[in-house]
């Protein structure tokens, strides 16, 4: 079908990205694509520096104490596996939720796989909402972390972050949040909230490409290394050098990559992240609104949309998510996400393990229009 897609899977990665941010990232490693804090001559000098901006925006922006223990990785999901292989010992135990991303629920899987952890999932509520008081109840002499999504890839539900941060905070556990969903789209402050550390991706709400990612750190907690290489610094020693941020990162770093995340910063910064978060859950409502008066279409978790985030999963009586997808695609020219979403534990608990739903994620860039008219195509599947 030709016309213009509407792109309503933002919460897998943001499209389109700004045009400031690509011209930035684009401009920005024309003239300094090179490797930072590798050499001595300018150019080098230069893009260590737009690194070292881009960690201060972030420990900004995260509330993070630290612009040295802002960690680059990957994506999230590389950021949470440096955390559980640098923190994780025999013997330990771990608290998460049923609300995880499989980017939480395998490394704790194959960690218990492997005898050397045990952990426990709670719950969540009817709302799609974590009790703290289920994780304090949790909590054991070997709690050695506690693992929360910030807000749910299928509910959009947003967790109670600072609650659970002072539960963890007065038994002295680490508590670690996956920002994958909410970075970008609600505050963060990692310090007020009693958040040890913040796992991030930028190809999501912060707007940046995919392959860049990270972890902002609190002082107080240590992070072993679990990779080792080149650094650029204490080159003569065979010993992986124990500084931040280069003891949690070997080799050349992503440079464009950061660029863009920086660039995705600074629009975000700009266009207000509050005025982003309203835009986006009047979106989310007049879609809920427009599908609540369809009798054939089920929503989950949307009764009330506050303490979320602008994600919306459904499914059609009758028709099965791929199909609804293909319908929504090939007939409407509209891109959603069909499935599990990378989080089973969910679909378990809202009874679509066996068939998964359909996932909408408006993002800055779609239109009242937008919505409306995946309203009308999912009125079409009666």
């Amino acid at each position: 079908m030709s016309g213009r897609l509407i792109y309503l899977d933002n919460a897998a990665t943001s499209f389109p990205k700004p045009r400031e941010v690509l011209d930035r990232m684009l401009q920005g490693y024309i003239e300094l694509g090179v490797s930072p804090g590798r050499g001595s001559y300018d150019q080098a000098l230069e893009a260590e520096d737009v690194v070292h901006g881009a960690r201060k925006k972030l420990a900004i922006f995260f509330g993070a104490p630290d612009a040295d223990r802002i960690i680059f990785a990957a994506n999230a999901t590389d950021a949470l596996n440096i955390a559980f292989n640098g923190l994780l010992r025999p013997g330990d135990h771990v608290i998460s939720t049923r609300l995880e991303h499989n980017s939480v629920l395998r490394p704790l899987y194959h960690f218990r796989e492997m005898g050397w952890i045990s952990y426990d999932l709670v719950h969540f509520d009817g709302k799609g909402f974590v009790d703290p008081g289920e994780i304090a109840r949790n909590i054991k002499p070997n709690t050695r972390m506690v693992i929360v999504t910030h807000a749910s890839n299928v509910l959009g539900s947003v967790q109670p972050v600072e609650e659970i941060g002072r539960v963890c905070s007065e038994r002295g556990i680490p508590l670690i949040i996956d920002a994958s969903q909410s970075a970008g789209k609600i505050p963060i402050d990692m310090t007020a909230w009693n958040v040890s550390a913040v796992a991030f991706t930028g190809h999501k709400a912060l707007l940046g490409p995919t392959g860049i990612g990270g972890l902002a750190v609190r002082p107080d907690l240590d992070i072993k290394p679990s990779r080792f290489g080149g650094t650029g610094v204490d080159s003569r020693s065979p010993i992986h050098t124990v500084t931040f941020p280069h003891r949690l990162e070997a080799g050349t770093l992503n440079l464009i990559g950061i660029m863009g995340l920086s660039a995705g910063i600074d629009y975000i910064m700009h266009k207000g992240i509050e005025s982003i978060h309203r835009e986006e859950m009047a979106l989310l409502k007049r879609l809920r609104d427009g599908l609540a008066g369809l009798e054939h279409v089920e929503m989950y978790c949307a009764g009330d949309l506050s303490g979320h985030v602008a994600v919306l999963t459904a499914n059609v009586n009758g028709v099965s998510p791929e199909d609804a997808g293909a319908i929504l695609d090939g007939d409407f020219n509209i891109a959603v996400r069909v499935g599990l979403h990378c989080a089973p534990l969910v679909h378990e608990d809202i009874g679509t393990i066996n068939r998964g739903a359909v996932r909408f994620s408006p993002g800055i860039f779609n239109t009242p229009e937008d919505i409306d008219q995946a309203i009308r195509a999912m009125a079409s599947m009666s």
